[in-house]
């Protein structure tokens, strides 16, 4: 874990899921195909996100995701943390570069061409089990 400065603001991350983007017709099937390739089963379906289905995982994994998309498939990760500016901020100091901000999370570009998305908390609060930032940099 990081060492925050004495008297610095800071925020938490981690990594949190490997997403699985899918261009496919029938995400149902793309799911089971997953499922069965990673032995995971599929938790139900969430009629808030028709567009998203997750695997189950084991406490401390991150999670895996499956979303449908308009772009090519492809894998991607992301980062969630308590502080979405702050986090992006810091990365941006790293390289990376914004590419969108989507709903409530931003695509972003590593500086080798990867993209990935800063989130906010997937699997509860951060604190204690994350790395710790100050807001003095990287």
């Amino acid at each position: 874990m990081a060492s925050v400065p004495p008297g610095g603001d800071m925020h938490h991350s981690r990594l949190c899921a490997f997403v699985l983007d899918c261009k496919v017709d029938d995400l149902d099937a793309a799911t089971e195909f997953w499922s069965r390739a990673f032995g995971r089963p599929a938790n139900p379906p969430d009629a808030d996100s028709p567009n998203y289905r997750e695997l189950k995982t084991g406490d401390g994994e991150p999670m895996l995701l499956l979303q449908k998309v308009g772009h090519p498939s492809r894998v991607h990760l992301d980062i969630e943390t308590d502080d979405i500016e702050a986090e992006v901020k810091r990365l941006e100091a790293l390289g990376a570069k914004r590419v969108e901000f989507i709903k409530r999370w931003w695509v972003m570009e590593a500086p080798s061409g990867q993209r990935f998305c800063v989130v906010r908390p997937q699997r509860g609060p951060l604190e204690g089990r994350a790395n710790v930032w100050g807001d003095e940099g990287p």
